[in-house]
């Protein structure tokens, strides 16, 4: 659960709290008013001691200190921005994220920032982003024994904005809708089916006014939807396709967005090693991310028609699974060879992305937990993007820049396709082994028809094995601040 967080109407040095987290700017510590009133009450100490140990105030830079009772906070801890007129909202975001993650076994905090100026939606997104924990499954002592339960926010003067609590509140709104996906993810794969993330989507909906189709495994066969139904055909956890839509009165365009929703994927037949099967749980993470966004929509409030779809379904093997050499129509109508059971996804994105071009929207996003070769060429914190349009490149690259979540255009080598042709079908659905990732995009992009179209494989950073700035240990959310991000620019 996250804090409240609201703005404190008391001095922070003399509010009660457990933690005061002061933000500063670099070069500019002894002019801090803050901190030279901290200066004075700890006895001169403070500046002396951040001299020594050479804390400047640099990006994400955290100095913790005890009080030693002269405050009523018995913990401070000095986070750094960086240079003033080089703040951004990603830093920000980052920088407040790290710093309440460092104090989250306190039940309250004062956060003071350093200007009135400072984007409060943006403070609201980073303090809930840090709180975040996934500890649903501890038990006795491995339960946290504290939970941070409140923020109080302090600007300089006290004059805040007016619309400040608004702001606040939607930032928020926002962390919570990424939680929502890091929670999707990081739930274990006998929680999370396909059915399960079915019944978020209709709570989603519910708490937010959307409409919601769901299709159950009959549904995805009638509907001709081969290819999706194949991949889940040998598990005892059905397959389900999902279809969430924000439609407001006032609308410019319509936007589709698209998950991938491997609940968990074992490569069927073809099936993985064991080592580090497991983190196959995070395989919906193309379905989280969209579901996040679904969450945050109501509140964004854009004049867009928003589609959240999500092919669901698990990769098993038993007698009934799908097998290499298989044949299948996919809903577009071209037939399939089936070459590897374990490149599922581009198979249940295929029928996804072919129905959501049939709702005529300007745009189609999809997200997806896709490819090694992805994360080979990038790493585990960059997600690969595709687009054939460099206005739409530039758009999302701005996106996820003020999000502070990386994404790298990468090519649709047209000459990759031919690895792609089948000697028994019209396609085959993996190519050669080098440029996996360009292939797989390449596929997909068999399924979209004329619309714009953005491809974003994201199998590095949906999982993360560490903690740092708004990335959490585990499941993390990745690309909901981006599409959100993205919503906003094309809305504008």
């Amino acid at each position: 659960m996250s804090p409240s967080v609201a703005l404190g109407s008391h001095d922070p040095l003399t509010e009660s709290a457990d933690a005061l987290v002061v933000c500063v700017f670099s070069g500019a510590l002894a002019e801090h008013p803050t901190l030279r009133a901290l200066d004075r009450t700890l006895g001169g100490a403070l500046l002396a001691h951040a001299k020594t140990v050479e804390f400047e105030g640099k990006p994400e830079q955290l100095l913790d200190l005890p009080t030693l009772g002269r405050l009523k906070a018995p913990r401070l801890l000095l986070a750094g921005l960086g240079a003033a007129d080089e703040i951004s909202p990603s830093r920000l975001r980052s920088v407040l994220a790290s710093a309440v993650r460092a104090v989250q076994n306190a039940k309250t905090v004062s956060l003071v920032l350093p200007r009135e100026d400072i984007d409060l939606r943006t403070v609201g997104e980073g303090i809930g982003l840090g709180a975040y924990r996934f500890d649903k499954y501890f038990t006795a002592e491995r339960r946290p024994k504290t939970t941070l339960t409140k923020v109080s926010v302090h600007l300089p003067s006290n004059k805040a904005p007016a619309d400040a609590k608004k702001a606040l509140a939607l930032g928020g709104e926002i962390s919570a809708a990424v939680a929502l996906a890091r929670d999707s993810v990081n739930e274990p794969p006998n929680v999370v089916n396909p059915e399960a993330l079915a019944k978020l989507a209709r709570e989603i909906a519910k708490d937010n006014q959307l409409r919601i189709k769901v299709l159950d495994k009959k549904g995805i066969l009638a509907a001709g939807m081969n290819l999706h139904y194949a991949v889940g055909q040998g598990s005892e956890n059905e397959p389900r396709f999902i279809h969430l839509t924000y439609a407001p009165r006032k609308k410019k365009k319509k936007i589709v967005f698209v998950g991938k929703g491997l609940t968990f994927d074992s490569g069927g037949l073809c099936i993985k090693p064991a080592p580090g099967m497991g983190d196959m749980k995070s395989d919906m993470g193309g379905a989280a991310a969209v579901l996040g966004l679904m969450a945050a929509v109501s509140s964004l409030r854009p004049e867009l028609e928003v589609h959240g779809i999500v092919g669901a379904a698990e990769n098993m093997p038993d007698g009934s699974a799908y097998r290499p050499a298989d044949v299948f129509k996919s809903l577009e109508g071209k037939t399939v060879e089936i070459i590897n059971t374990d490149a599922e996804g581009r198979l249940v994105l295929a029928d996804a992305l072919c129905y959501a071009a049939r709702l005529k929207p300007d745009l189609i996003v999809d997200a997806a937990t896709l490819t090694g070769a992805a994360l080979i060429a990038l790493g585990k914190t960059c997600s690969a993007f595709y687009t054939a349009t460099d206005e739409l490149a530039r758009t999302l690259e701005g996106a996820a820049r003020d999000a502070g979540e990386l994404f790298w255009r990468m090519p649709l080598l047209d000459e990759l396709g031919e690895g792609l042709k089948s000697d028994v079908a019209d396609l085959k659905h993996t190519g050669d082994r080098y440029g996996g990732s360009i292939t797989a995009a390449l596929f997909l992009r068999e399924f979209v028809g004329k619309t714009p179209w953005i491809h974003c494989d994201i199998a590095g950073p949906a999982l993360s094995d560490r903690a740092r700035g708004i990335v959490p240990k585990g499941g993390t959310g990745h690309a909901v601040l981006t599409f959100i991000n993205l919503l906003e620019r094309l809305s504008d």
